[in-house]
């Protein structure tokens, strides 16, 4: 199947599956409406659109970086797309970690029936007593015993714990090693192991969410795992998240443009059909107009950003493409929190209710200029980078 084909396909499927469902869909428990979305990816199945992102012989479309963004995009639009897909994170960046660093019985325990959709996993690096944007600093540890890792540390915003089967967990194996960058490992954890305990579910915006939408605080008490759970190398857990974050981000903010994309074809809408006390309609004021206009030259800017980030990657790799990713990660994501908010203030009071998904996307979207680095963390590091250069002159 041409790549052209598969975008109609999937942009049909969303289209026609889930915006009808959105209503029901954004006010219902987890575990009410898990069946319908199981039987969704049994549907993507069926038509040959399971995981988009993965190479085909792991059972995947074999997209490229930049192909698979596009896709983000037309997924993104719905804030199910990319579960019906199983391309969702954090299970995406797993399956690629157990893809590249896994062993063939790391992968053939976990890789495959993650791929298969027959069970779910998180990613657990965030500490509340810690910076999220530097995993060089941790204060969970594993201390290397007969043969295991004994696990004591406290995470938070681990996405998608409940109902997970296991975590790849961010922790620190060699607390001594002068090189602070090979101290952190990444190592597997099933769920059921003695000692790992559920603290919670996070409220986020007043809603705490379950299942696949969970973000949970854990704590792990003397858990105990063997070390040949550890993914890579002893010390490798720093250099695998930044091969997981760079493509990730991509994905995030393509996923961003489809909110963008939906939100500013909502605005548009709302803006020919109101209309007002003299006769005319939204779209007769020229500040409604102006915000239509910025709205779409800072998509359209967003856009190719971030589809020059995705080549430079599948050309270049991650690590040279380090201030392009930082670049489209904060400015897709003001770009986004703009156009819907610009969207929401179209809309008037019907913007803040759940009758349109806007509200959904100012709820759930507002993170992201904290999450996969904050906006000043990126900031920053692209200008000392950029002053580097004028430093040596």
């Amino acid at each position: 199947m041409k790549f052209e084909q598969i975008k109609i396909k999937i942009k049909n499927f969303v289209e026609q599956e889930l915006y009808t469902l959105e209503p029901w869909i954004l006010n219902s428990e987890w575990n009410e409406k898990l069946p319908k979305l199981n039987e969704l990816r049994e549907k993507v199945k069926s038509i040959g659109l399971w995981l988009p992102q993965i190479p085909k012989k792991y059972g995947g479309l074999g997209l490229t970086n930049a192909e698979h963004g596009e896709i983000c995009e037309i997924l993104g639009s719905s804030p199910y797309g990319l579960y019906v897909f199983n391309c969702q994170a954090p299970d995406a960046g797993n399956m690629e970690i157990l893809i590249e660093f896994g062993t063939k019985e790391q992968q053939n325990k976990y890789l495959g029936p993650l791929l298969n959709g027959d069970i779910r996993s998180c990613f657990a690096m965030t500490e509340p007593n810690h910076a999220g944007s530097n995993p060089v600093r941790m204060g969970t540890f594993a201390k290397k015993e007969k043969g295991n890792y004994l696990i004591n540390g406290h995470k938070w915003f681990t996405s998608s714990f409940d109902g997970a089967e296991f975590a790849i967990v961010m922790l620190i194996t060699d607390p001594e090693n002068e090189n602070i960058h090979k101290r952190a490992s990444q190592v597997i954890v099933p769920l059921e192991t003695d000692g790992v305990e559920f603290v919670r579910n996070i409220q986020i915006m007043g809603h705490a969410g379950g299942g696949w939408e969970s973000h949970a605080e854990i704590k792990f008490n003397n858990v105990i795992v063997p070390q040949s759970n550890v993914l890579g190398g002893d010390g490798d857990g720093f250099s695998i998240a930044q091969k997981r974050l760079g493509p990730g981000r991509i994905h995030h903010c393509m996923r961003w443009m489809g909110i963008c994309e939906r939100s500013f074809d909502l605005m548009c809408k709302r803006a020919v059909s109101r209309e007002l006390a003299d006769g005319q309609t939204l779209a007769d004021k020229q500040t409604i107009q102006n915000w239509i206009a910025e709205s779409r030259a800072e998509i359209n800017a967003a856009r190719l950003l971030i589809k020059d980030a995705a080549h430079k990657i599948d050309t270049q790799g991650a690590y040279k493409t380090r201030n392009e990713i930082s670049i489209i990660k904060f400015y897709a994501a003001n770009v986004m929190q703009n156009v819907v908010d610009r969207a929401i203030q179209v809309h008037g009071a019907l913007g803040i209710t759940d009758d349109t998904i806007l509200a959904a996307y100012y709820r759930h979207e507002r993170a992201s200029r904290i999450y996969d680095g904050a906006d000043e963390v990126h900031k920053s590091r692209l200008a000392r980078q950029i002053l580097k250069t004028y430093k040596s002159i």
